[in-house]
Parts: C-alpha cells; sequence; structure tokens
C-alpha cells in the first residue's frame, strides 16, 4: 500500500481526524478546497458553533483564534412560523465565526506528516487485495490513483465513498442554498423560520461582519422555487434583502431513521455527515464531525483488532443522541406541535 489511510474530504469531520492520528501512519488527505481564503468551495452554513461543539474544542485543546470570530455575537434566536404568523425569542449560547476561514484554520492544524491534496477532487474508490485504490484528479486536471489500506470518507452530504461503496446505504437529501447580501437592518439578528408549505426542513438567517446571510434547506426539485417564494414572505416580515452579492449552495443529508446513520465495513469508515451524524433538529453537524473523528482516531491510534466494529460501538451514544434529533424535529416540523410549543411561550424572552 502507498499509505495506510487515506482520508476523503478535510472539512471539521477530516482536518480533525488528520490532526489527531499518530504520526507513525502514513497518511494522505485529498480536499475539494483551495488553500487560500478566497476560491473554491464554501459549504452554506450560517457559521455558529454550538454548546457540543465548544466541549468537543475544550477536551481537544483548542482555541479558536480572533480574526475566524464575526461581528455581532447574538445570543438570541428569533423563531418565526409563517403559517400561524407565530414569532418567539429563544437565548441561544452559539459563537458567530466565519465558516470558510473556520475549515481553512482546522486544516492548517493537520501536521506536516500528512499528506495534503489541495483543490483536490476524489473519483473513485475501488476495492483490491488487501486495501483499496483511489482515483483524483487534481487542480491540473491531471488523473493519480494511490493504494491505502483504510479509507475515511469524510466527504459530507454528498459523500463519494458512501455511494460507491454502499449505494444500499442512502440517506435523504436536501438542498441548502444561502446567499449573501449587505446588512440593512438596523438591529442584526439571527432567525429560524418554519414553513411546512415551502420546506419540512428550515431556514435560517444570521448577521455576520456586515452582511445578511439567508439559507434554507429544500426537497430537491423546488429548492430555487421555493427559496424565492420563502424571501418574498420573509420581505412581509421585516426582511431586508436586496440584490444578493453570491450565492451559495450544496446538498445536505437530513436523517430521519436510525439506520441512516452508517458508519462504514471492511476498512472503511465513515464520520461527520458522511456517515449521517448531523442533527436532523438544527442542521448543525460540525459537534458530531469533532467527536467521530476524535472516537476513530482513537481506535485507529490504539491498532484495535477490529477497527470498524469498535467504531460502531463507540458511537452507538453519538447515534442514539442523533436519533433524538430526529424525533425532535418531527415535533418541531409539524404544525399543530410547533404551534403549541410557541403559544405556550416555554423559553421564550420578550423583548423591549
Amino acid at each position: 500500500m502507498d499509505y495506510d489511510i487515506a482520508i476523503i474530504g478535510l472539512g471539521p469531520a477530516g482536518s480533525t481526524l488528520a490532526r489527531l492520528l499518530d504520526p507513525s501512519f502514513k497518511v494522505i488527505a485529498l480536499d475539494k478546497k483551495h488553500q487560500s481564503s478566497n476560491g473554491g468551495f464554501s459549504k452554506p452554513c450560517g457559521g455558529l458553533l454550538a454548546n457540543d461543539a465548544q466541549k468537543a474544542f475544550i477536551r481537544q485543546k483548542l482555541n479558536m483564534p480572533i480574526d475566524i470570530l464575526t461581528n455581532p455575537q447574538i445570543f438570541s434566536v428569533k423563531t418565526y412560523d409563517l403559517q400561524t404568523q407565530l414569532i418567539r425569542n429563544y437565548q441561544r449560547s452559539y459563537v458567530n465565526f466565519n465558516r470558510h476561514k473556520f475549515d481553512l484554520w482546522l486544516k492548517s492544524l493537520i501536521p506536516s506528516t500528512v499528506t495534503v491534496c489541495h483543490n483536490t477532487l476524489c473519483k473513485e474508490v475501488r476495492r483490491i487485495i488487501d486495501g483499496y485504490q483511489i482515483t483524483y484528479i487534481t487542480d491540473d486536471r491531471i488523473e493519480h490513483k494511490i493504494t491505502a489500506k483504510y479509507i475515511v470518507g469524510a466527504d459530507g452530504a454528498n459523500s463519494v465513498v458512501r455511494r460507491m461503496r454502499y449505494p444500499n446505504h442512502s440517506i435523504r437529501q436536501y438542498v441548502a442554498i444561502q446567499q449573501w447580501f449587505n446588512e440593512e437592518h438596523s438591529n442584526p439578528f439571527y432567525s429560524c423560520i418554519f414553513d411546512n408549505k415551502l420546506t419540512n426542513c428550515y431556514a435560517w438567517s444570521i448577521s455576520k461582519d456586515g452582511y445578511f446571510i439567508f439559507g434554507g434547506a429544500f426537497p430537491k426539485k423546488t429548492a430555487n422555487e421555493h427559496f424565492e417564494l420563502l424571501k418574498e414572505k420573509l420581505t412581509k416580515q421585516g426582511f431586508i434583502f436586496g440584490t444578493p452579492i453570491k450565492t451559495e449552495k450544496c446538498l445536505v443529508v437530513y436523517p430521519n431513521r436510525f439506520r441512516d446513520f452508517y458508519t462504514g465495513n471492511e476498512n472503511i469508515f465513515l464520520i461527520g455527515e458522511a456517515a449521517g451524524f448531523i442533527s436532523a433538529s438544527s442542521l448543525e453537524g460540525i459537534s458530531y464531525a469533532l467527536d467521530s473523528a476524535e472516537i476513530l482516531s482513537k481506535i485507529l491510534n490504539n491498532n484495535h483488532p477490529k477497527p470498524n466494529a469498535s467504531y460502531y460501538q463507540k458511537t452507538i451514544q453519538l447515534r442514539l443522541k442523533l436519533y433524538s434529533k430526529i424525533v425532535k424535529a418531527k415535533i418541531l416540523t409539524t404544525p399543530l406541535w410547533r404551534k403549541l410549543i410557541m403559544k405556550s411561550k416555554i423559553q421564550h424572552i420578550n423583548t423591549i
């Protein structure tokens, strides 16, 4: 084998694993993002660090550089139910940051012992004797082939590893669309929007460094149309959009069954969103990316004789927690239950 471990994807999951692996391993990591702060893939993401992700940072002794943080830091989410016209404010202790810079910072922490290929697209993962052959294309359009004993799919919702090696373990996908505008609201805010007529998921907005970012997750066939219809509805609620500065799109997984969480087998491991590890109730995936990468790194570093079985066992608590998010999502996206919760004003904070 050319390498002991090949990591496909360097989002929070892949970068964390690459950083935590023992330097005795010969590791290669392929990533479709450019190394520079401009250009390359940029994931549609509100850029908010949740409590569980902050706990992972504490465990891993990580401190976020100040240049990744953005203004303002907002301590509540304004929740809109467009079908009942109810609006509530709920306290949240998120950290507001620039997601693209965040991803590049995590990549910068990867030790020099790891071979990192930027702006690289993985095309195929094929089984061979004693391991796998990976075919990938670099930014110069040259095709390369390498072999590795272990494969780690950390390549997100549209994971090529999951699609090619486990076609029978598909998972529901939505299209996430996000647009950036110049901030024109007098009082910046963070919001969560529900409208079952346009999506049975949800939409969001966040103010960030002079920009107003609006996004949402929609069924594939109607994503663009329903995104624009939702903007029209929110304009009547006082949202100010103007002319979009940029638009970002990607697929996002939306688990709705326990078996949607799949960890891999035969020396292939899925971590982060590639494994389905994302909250169905909030689409928050960074904390689960960090946790699953940390779990797998310990198993591989200890040279466990049955690493796939061990990884499956060690992620049971993670999967149970994520299943509780599926239950929560079903409640929040059911109009009657959502109406009852919001009308009760539980945890709602009145504003002056």
